[in-house]
């Protein structure tokens, strides 16, 4: 799979990957301490507070409604050297969500208004084919919160929440969370036991013959955004093996590039897409952040 195909192979799992853990505050040096000294948490209780704990405070949280990522994706597999595909992603609670994503040859976008999703992408002419999403994209659509993740306030989103043991996922120790969401629906994460922040997550594939095979993510280079902290870089996907058979070490990468806390949305950014253009007409992404140096992708 070059670089500039198969757009939507590419974010199809890594779509659903973003929003699971979005932002964590920086935890003081402090709090470390505390942490370290209480030792291991012996409930799922304690590791639910314990990643409050690190992640700024549920009211820290509350104070967040709409964000905005933009970044580029690298797939796992590259045989071209291309320029890699940007993303904008948009997000507002509770699940409200807008991934566009581009490269020099294709464009591909998702969206959920929180009760309907679509996806467009370019068709054999060039011009934009818009259909919606399967039941189970919707569903899954549904069950996500897209803001602050299926950990942080748990039991008033409906998700119970069970401590299944301790883990090591790629050397760290790690506590493993089952969860059950009110819709029925289940997932797994893990969390660190030193830090109290997301390692991985896994949820369900939902398609092809063994819909219920789990899809990992992991989350990494966690560093700082106007006093929130957020995984940079997000791996999803099942590990993938080269033409030579030999397993690649790397999934499809989402680096997150630059942040927008609490931007003013345009009112169409999670409308359904509008009927096919003429070809080469552009079509702007509305984002007024106010921010400088941030130029808005068109197609």
């Amino acid at each position: 799979m070059g670089r500039s195909l198969h757009l939507s192979a590419i974010t199809a799992a890594a779509l659903w990957a973003l929003p699971a853990v979005v932002f964590s505050a920086t935890a003081t040096a402090a709090a470390t301490v505390t942490t370290a000294a209480a030792g291991v948490a012996k409930t799922a209780e304690e590791v639910i507070a314990r990643n409050a704990a690190a992640r700024g405070g549920l009211e820290a949280w509350r104070h967040v409604e709409r964000v905005v990522w933009l970044g580029h994706v690298e797939p796992a597999v590259q045989t071209e050297e291309v320029m890699l595909p940007k993303f904008v992603m948009h997000l507002q609670r509770p699940n409200r969500t807008r991934f566009e994503i581009k490269s020099k040859a294709a464009s591909f976008t998702r969206i959920f208004d929180g009760g309907h999703g679509w996806r467009e992408h370019n068709g054999k002419d060039g011009r934009p084919v818009v259909t919606p999403f399967s039941k189970s994209e919707t569903d899954y659509a549904k069950d996500d919160q897209v803001i602050d993740g299926l950990l942080l306030d748990a039991a008033s989103k409906g998700v119970k929440v069970s401590l299944d043991g301790l883990d090591t996922i790629e050397g760290q120790r790690a506590y493993r969370l089952s969860l059950k969401l009110s819709s029925g629906a289940e997932r797994k994460a893990w969390v660190d036991v030193k830090t109290n922040l997301d390692i991985r997550y896994d949820r369900p594939s939902g398609t092809g013959t063994d819909p219920n095979r789990p899809v990992p993510t992991f989350y990494r280079e966690w560093s700082a955004e106007d006093g929130l902290v957020m995984p940079h870089v997000i791996e999803t996907g099942i590990a993938q093996a080269s033409p030579s058979g030999v397993e690649l070490p790397r999934r499809d990468r989402v680096v997150i590039e630059h942040v927008i806390i609490n931007p003013v949305l345009d009112a169409s950014t999670f409308a359904m897409p509008a009927s096919p253009m003429r070809r080469n007409t552009k079509q702007q992404i509305h984002i007024d952040t106010g921010a400088p140096n941030i130029t808005p992708l068109s197609r």
